[in-house]
């Protein structure tokens, strides 16, 4: 049986694997326009990490590395204001997700990023409005919606494929002696 310590360094070296790859991708997707549609609108790849971090370790590690990841890319390419939209959006999503988490026999993992992205998009908003004080912007909220949604799906998708296979390697690498 491994001793404590060196789980707790394998946990945290994966886990900042994990942040790790959330911000080279929320940093790709900073520089490209996904919808040019809608602007604004990512499909949110770096909440798929948090989801799959949720699955993996638990909640306070996912609001952990989720709170890292705003605070570094804010630093690393963002401002103020990103700053707000994304903390917004990041604590609107976490905290749907956590609570359809803690119902996982009822939600699959695309049914919560479904919601995870609809809420980030929506804690957005509230930020939009709040800041330009427009109420111009609710004929943007209809698409903010469906967006949210259809990325949800994506995102919660790939955690749904990922899952089982990062499970399986770390009880795998728990196991190993």
């Amino acid at each position: 049986m491994k001793s404590k310590p060196q789980n707790t360094i394998k946990k945290t070296a994966y886990l900042g694997l994990f942040l790790s790859l959330a911000m080279i991708l929320s940093y790709v997707e900073h520089l490209l326009p996904v919808f040019p549609f809608a602007p604004g609108v990512k499909i949110g790849l770096a909440n798929s990490f948090i989801l799959l971090i949720l699955y993996l370790y638990g909640p306070k590690e996912a609001a952990c590395i989720n709170l890292l990841r705003i605070v570094l890319s804010t630093l690393l390419f963002g401002s103020l204001y990103s700053l707000m939209y994304s903390a917004a959006g990041a604590v609107f999503s976490f905290l749907v997700m956590w609570l359809c988490y803690r119902f996982k026999d009822r939600f699959s993992s695309i049914g919560i990023g479904i919601l995870g992205g609809l809420f980030h998009n929506l804690g957005q908003f509230l930020i939009a409005l709040f800041v330009t004080k427009l109420p111009g912007l609710l004929f943007y909220l209809p698409i903010l919606i469906a967006m949210g949604m259809l990325c949800g799906a994506i995102t919660g998708s790939l955690v749904r494929i990922a899952f089982p296979r990062l499970k399986s390697i770390l009880s795998n690498e728990k196991g190993a002696k």
